[in-house]
């Protein structure tokens, strides 16, 4: 006890182990959808579903290891939703890159992640950003996987002359229908879990009508990862062609990040008086390494989850809370049977409901103003309509540049707006 108290500051923190232990728990319960929907939406770019539910859990343990001793912050981590989304249907499907040349990609987005973490200049380019294009980059993501949901829940499909149009009410799409349902009600009456029940409802009521088949044991050990271990093709993903991928995968694990990291800060009254978050940059820093380190087990972009913060509501103070996180995680990989059931439609709902947490904040964009309304909405509408959250970020960035420059504001443009402005316009003219 006194060994955790010296590595962790309980006591200085106000917290117990038994508080932290429950607050590890509650941050597990509420993520735990990831297990599910991450290996389902990579599985997709053709990478072995097997083993990308080791390669999740094993990126999630590192990241949170790395968040507990080296951050000394009650985060966890794993594979970022959204940005597995950007991975799988922007860059494997829509681009037709080989799914090893793309975590090469975000290998070489992590390398950078870090170099600019440690020169101290990552918070300075965030800060270069302005909210609402921050805002509006979080609620068109919210709405390209809330889309992708729709599509595999098989509510919506494809059309000739429309493009899109309502899919039919087969079995599957309604019992879809209603555990999202079910999801937002829990997540309404704030259920610790809600996202995983909803999942674990669908596939159960799937296994009760026949549709899925349970399987011959629950438990068993992990699933290899040597399908997507060390797969990676960094020297594949060095070309010019990839400059856009490369800065979105940056970009938006980024601003994940640190509004991950103040929001959760501020709600555990772990912020100064001047609004500084403790550690910031040794929290940056294991985010960033863990984007490396999870390319190489193989899985998409490692990043904090928001979810941390029902952990933190219910008392993580400290790293303590997210070494239990972690410990949990170790023992979910012996349930990998479980997994290999649920259905894509199972995890569609969950892609919904992260949809709509993510669109929420776009109240704080100001309509009313041009300069930032127009490229707010374009970086919202043309990743659903172009499939691509790079191709929103370039739009939405690069006309912003260009009405600043045409309204004569462009002395209050930073001098990062325009090499981001610059990135966008080769991203547009190479995609």
């Amino acid at each position: 006890m006194e060994f955790l108290n010296k590595v962790f500051k309980l006591k200085e923190n106000n917290t117990t182990v038994s508080k932290e232990f429950i607050g590890g728990l509650t941050t597990f319960l509420t993520m735990a959808y990831i297990i599910f929907v991450n290996p389902d939406i990579l599985s997709q770019a053709g990478m072995d579903k097997d083993a990308l539910f080791s390669a999740t859990l094993l990126a999630g343990i590192v990241g949170t290891l790395l968040a507990a001793f080296w951050g000394k912050m009650p985060f966890a981590m794993a594979p970022g939703m959204g940005l597995n989304a950007f991975f799988t249907y922007t860059i494997v499907m829509g681009a037709n890159v080989p799914w090893e040349t793309a975590l090469g990609i975000v290998f070489i987005s992590g390398v950078v992640f870090v170099l600019l973490t440690f020169l101290g200049v990552r918070e300075k380019i965030a800060n270069a950003i302005p909210l609402s294009l921050r805002i509006s980059v979080t609620a068109g993501i919210g709405l390209f996987i809330t889309f992708i949901g729709m599509k595999n829940m098989g509510l919506i499909t494809d059309h000739p002359a429309t493009l899109v149009t309502l899919g039919k009410f087969t079995p599957e799409v309604i019992i879809a229908l209603i555990g999202f349902i079910i999801t937002a009600f829990l997540e309404y009456k704030r259920v610790t879990g809600g996202i995983l029940i909803g999942i674990l409802f669908i596939t159960l009521s799937s296994i009760t009508l026949g549709y899925v088949e349970l399987p011959s044991s629950i438990v068993s050990l992990p699933p290899s990862i040597e399908p997507v271990f060390m797969k990676l093709d960094i020297m594949g993903a060095l070309k010019f062609a990839f400059i856009g991928p490369i800065f979105s995968f940056m970009f938006v694990d980024l601003f994940d990040s640190l509004s991950t990291i103040i929001a959760c800060s501020n709600q555990a009254g772990l912020t100064k008086e001047d609004g500084t978050v403790p550690r910031l940059e040794k929290i940056l820093e294991a985010d960033a390494a863990t984007t490396v380190v999870g390319s190489v087990i193989g899985t998409s972009t490692t990043t904090i989850f928001i979810e941390s913060a029902s952990g933190i509501a219910s008392g993580a103070r400290t790293g303590l809370a997210s070494v239990f996180t972690a410990i949990i995680m170790i023992g979910a990989l012996f349930f990998a049977p479980l997994a290999s059931i649920v259905p894509s439609y199972a995890t569609a709902p969950a892609l919904m409901m992260v949809g709509v947490y993510m669109f929420s904040n776009i109240k704080q964009v100001k309509f009313d103003n041009m300069l930032t309304a127009v490229p707010s909405f374009l970086t919202i509408i043309m990743m659903p309509l172009t499939y691509s959250i790079s191709m929103g970020i370039t739009f939405g960035f690069l006309s912003y540049c260009i009405l600043m420059l045409m309204g004569g504001k462009g002395k209050e443009l930073p001098v990062a707006m325009y090499v981001i402005g610059a990135l966008s316009l080769i991203n547009l003219i190479v995609g």
